[in-house]
């Protein structure tokens, strides 16, 4: 029985890899996704191109554009002359931007009065339109606050002005929160679970389209044998991909990995056992590799997006969150960015662990069957 599972993994390694275009897609293009999430796809708001239209052109106006160029969030990039502008500028997305101050703004404030400024922004993305105003209304109430210190100290003569209550905020984990160290660990999941479909998927399909899983079929081997030979390379496919993923994950990227590898790979292990059933299942439904190609995309995409890789799935309705409990996305990526960010082990995250085992167990299951009838 070995021997004969030892030749069928030898045959499905050559099969996948003898192409060099298939090696590049196994090890090369799992790097390149990784360096396109590391360097190109952030959720980070710096560098916020800004535009200006100071109407009062006092030295209160000069004092709040100052506190925004200095700020490290925001670049001037234009001084806005007139009105007309301001639209135009939003409309081509040359600035993200714009503050107006009109007429009056200082006056008011030495008057005593409220002066207000406006803030215009390009909501076309909303999640950095949130921020940006953040950062807006920080800049804000630090000026407001120094502003009522020195009015204080003016009126009352004291030396010191009245401390205000502050508030000091302090991220765990993610320290700098740095979008990167939470992407990163998700890309271990994502690019693992579509790489052990194609090559699961594929392997069964192929011998369908050339005509050779019947030749095969007629040769001592088992079904079992012959399910242990096409799945077992994806498996070790995928734990080199998790490993090389990791490893420049940690050492070229600087993501923490404070928890236990062994408990990674423990995880990875129970997840391979959900993708590597699914595959098996694609490929008992599909006749060519191209049905299995577009099989794998129509259950992928919709796995990622109710992963919580992207989009958290608190803010999903509530009947999409209960769905979400039958994606094996969802548990592995819990699993490595609370190992990777938090340092947390088998005592916290053993729910997910058994969520995890659960699903690859009736996964794998249901995949057996299904290939047993397709074999029979």
């Amino acid at each position: 029985m070995f021997e004969r599972v030892q030749q069928m993994i030898i045959k499905e390694f050559t099969q996948a890899l003898r192409d060099p275009k298939m090696r590049a897609i196994v090890f090369v293009a799992p790097l390149i996704q990784l360096f396109l999430f590391g360097y190109a796809v952030s959720t980070d708001v710096k560098n916020v191109k800004l535009a200006v239209l100071d109407l009062d052109n006092s030295i209160e106006s000069r004092e709040v554009i100052s506190r925004f160029e200095h700020s490290g969030y925001f670049q001037v990039v234009e001084r806005i002359t007139e009105e007309n502008r301001i639209a135009q500028a939003l409309d081509i997305g040359s600035v993200q931007a714009v503050v107006r101050f009109n007429h009056g703004f200082g006056a008011e404030q030495q008057a005593g009065r409220t002066a207000e400024m406006q803030i215009l922004l390009d909501g076309t993305d909303s999640n950095s339109a949130r921020i940006i105003m953040d950062y807006a209304g920080r800049i804000a109430r630090a000026y407001t606050t120094n502003r009522l210190q020195a009015t204080i100290v003016r009126l009352t003569g004291t030396a010191k002005a009245l401390e205000p209550v502050s508030l000091e905020s302090r991220a765990w984990f993610n320290e700098n929160l740095e979008s990167r160290n939470f992407f990163i660990p998700g890309v271990i999941a994502t690019l693992t679970a579509l790489i052990t479909l194609i090559l699961t998927s594929m392997a069964v399909v192929r011998e369908k389209e050339i005509g050779t899983l019947e030749q095969m079929l007629a040769t001592p081997i088992t079904q079992l044998e012959f399910m242990l030979g096409k799945t077992v390379p994806s498996a070790i496919i995928g734990y080199i991909d998790v490993a090389l993923i990791t490893l420049v994950g940690i050492y070229w990227f600087d993501v923490p990995m404070r928890g236990s590898l062994p408990l990674l790979f423990l995880s990875v292990t129970f997840y391979l056992m959900s993708t590597i059933g699914a595959g098996l299942l694609i490929s008992t439904l599909s006749q060519t590799q191209q049905q299995a190609m577009i099989s794998i995309f129509f259950f992928f995409n919709p796995a990622m997006l109710l992963s919580g890789f992207v989009f958290p799935i608190a803010n999903m309705p509530e009947p999409i969150q209960w769905l979400t409990y039958l994606n094996p996305l969802r548990y592995i990526l819990i699993i490595v960015r609370g190992m990777f960010l938090k340092g947390i082990g088998i005592d916290i995250l053993w729910p997910q662990l058994l969520g995890l085992l659960a699903l690859g167990v009736a996964t794998l299951t249901l995949a057996t069957l299904r290939m047993r009838k397709t074999l029979a």
